[in-house]
Formats: structure tokens, sequence, C-alpha cells
């Protein structure tokens, strides 16, 4: 705006023209749009992980954060806030406001899961999010304690169906991927377990080492070093495929129950609304750590699988999770699973 005012009209008082002058030059505080986004990030970001620490989202989020901190050369600070099977901790970055200094590693859970298994969810994956990258897929792996009488999936399903109501079954929390994993896996095989939920993977992974709980299903990164330490003990991988980290471990289509799959994912999303540029500079810093060899070596180690380069677009996160929605909406409701 000009900073003109004609001085006609303004009476005989000779300060009026030049206050109304002042008022007009104030400057108003403009949006946040394409001239700031140029400059993202000029302070530290907070990536949000809407789960615990030590668990498999944390550990391959501190991956992440530790990389594109170098990359974008500013910190990327890593937050835990757990709840509502990661709910709470999506819902705040979908609120936040759209400047990039807030966004969330989501997962099948907080982005597709979550949709159909709770009455009410706190957001809608689809459409309260910026999506910026599919990063990894995630085997999930059915293991139980140590001295569970059972060592393949034949063998478990007799065990369970003969002692099912003596077992229990624990999870990183209501509603998490490993939660609604082991429910659909019960549903599959005909048992009704008790559910332990927990405040994040690593407890969970603590009570079943000490024998507490009986089976979990999990990611494989952190279940990996503890099948090969044989703290606890590998029943069936619950992918379409043998993972290359846990090539031992059959399928659980492999050993008879056909067509069960029950996989995660994880990606990157910033607050709808959020500018084009910094979605593009997120995008492209997230790619380059997906290249850098020391991260490939780690997630291949954790049992962790980047995605090809034809699925890392925006565009493909967008539809990915509008179908996989739809996928586990089919597979909740006829399994009657329910978050408690």
């Amino acid at each position: 705006m000009a900073c003109s005012l004609s001085l006609i009209n303004m009476g005989r008082n000779p300060y009026l023209p030049l206050l109304f002058l002042a008022l007009a030059c104030i400057a108003l505080p403009a949006p946040f749009g394409d001239a700031s986004a140029q400059h993202w990030p000029a302070r530290p970001v907070t990536m949000v992980v809407p789960y615990a620490a030590g668990g498999t989202t944390d550990v391959i989020g501190r991956i992440f954060s530790a990389r594109l901190s170098d990359i974008l050369g500013q910190q990327v600070i890593v937050e835990n806030i757990g709840g509502a099977g990661g709910m709470t901790g999506a819902s705040r970055v979908a609120k936040a406001a759209p400047d990039g200094h807030q966004f969330i590693l989501g997962n099948v859970g907080t982005h597709a899961q979550n949709q159909t298994l709770y009455k009410n969810p706190l957001y809608h994956a689809a459409a309260d999010f910026a999506p910026v990258i599919l990063l990894v897929d995630q085997p999930m792996v059915l293991i139980a304690r140590k001295d569970f009488p059972a060592d393949d999936l034949k063998q478990f399903i007799a065990y369970t169906k003969a002692n099912q109501d003596k077992l229990q079954y624990g999870s990183a929390g209501a509603g998490a991927p490993t939660h609604l994993s082991c429910a659909l896996l019960n549903a599959a095989i005909g048992i009704e377990a008790a559910h332990v939920p927990y405040r994040g993977g690593g407890p969970a992974m603590q009570d079943l080492i000490a024998g507490r709980i009986d089976y979990f299903c999990y990611n494989t990164p952190i279940a990996i070093p503890q099948i090969k330490a044989k703290t606890v003990k590998g029943i069936a991988m619950l992918s379409r495929n043998r993972s290359q980290a846990l090539p031992e471990i059959a399928t659980a289509h492999e050993q008879g129950l056909k067509d069960f799959e029950a996989e995660n994912w994880l990606a990157f999303f910033l607050p709808k609304g959020t500018s084009t540029t910094i979605i593009r500079k997120l995008h492209d810093a997230s790619v380059a750590a997906l290249d850098t060899p020391a991260v490939r070596l780690r997630l291949k180690e954790l049992g962790a699988d980047p995605v090809a380069a034809d699925r890392q677009s925006p565009e493909y996160l967008q539809k990915f999770v509008e179908a996989q929605i739809i996928r586990w909406a089919a597979a909740i409701k006829a399994a009657g699973v329910s978050p408690n």
C-alpha cells in the first residue's frame, strides 16, 4: 500500500494527516508463503514420532533425523508423542502451523488403520496432511517368549487354540500396528487371547523377553537382534515375502495361513497447507538421506526396505494412503477388531 494521504478534509489540526500517514505505513504481517519458504529451514525442525522412545519407529526416525540434520543444515529434533495408537502425535502435526517446522514420521497405523479402528479418529489421514515421501516398507514378524512351546506356525496355532484363555499378547499400544497385526492374526486362526497394550514397542519387548507376555507381532528392526540372540523365538514372517534379514523364518502364507499379510511402512507428512517449496525441500533431503550408503546399510541391518524411486513422490504417497485406508477398513471390519 502506498504511504500517501490527501490533506483535503483533514480539518484544521496539522497533526491529523501525520497520524493517518503513520497508521497507513505500518507493515502488516505477511502470510507464510514461498518467499519465506525459500529460506526454510531457518531454525531447528521437529520430527514427531508418535510412539514411545526405543521402539521401531523411534529407532528409524533417529537414523533419518541425524542425516537430515546434516543435509538441511539445521537440527532435526525427534519428539516422542505417544498415545491413542499414534493419533495423539499425528493430531498435533495435523493442527500445527503449516510453516514446515513440524512434521510426522507416520505409518500404517497413524495413516491407514486408525481411520477405521476408531469410531471418531482425531483427523482424516488423507485430507489433513501434506504427503512428503514414503520411506521404507517394514515386514512384521510373529515372535514368542523363548520358552513358548511352539517352533513354527502350525505348532503355534495348535497350542494357542488349546490354551487361549491363559495367553497374553503385547503391543506398542491399543490401535498401534503391532496390536492390529496380532488381532488380525488371532481372528484368522480363530482364537481370543488377552491383549496387553504398552506405551511403546520397547517396553513390550522387554516383557516378552522376561516371559511376562506370550507373544507379540512386531516390526523386524527391533525383533531381529532379539531373535538372533535367542532371547525371543521367531515363529513366522507376516509379510508377503521372507525378510532378507531373517531368511530362515518362513512366512505365514508359506506355513499354511494362506494370503495372510500384515506389513508396516513409514512416511513423512507435513501439515495440510504447507508450501510446495517446503514439501519439495523436505522430500529432496529425504531422498538424499535414503541414498546415503550408511543409512541404507543400517536400514538393511534392521530389516527395513527402502522403497523404490518410483514410489517416493508426494503424489504417490497421497494415492497410497487413500488405498491403504480402504484396504485396512475391509480387513478390520471383517475381523471385527476393536482398539481395546
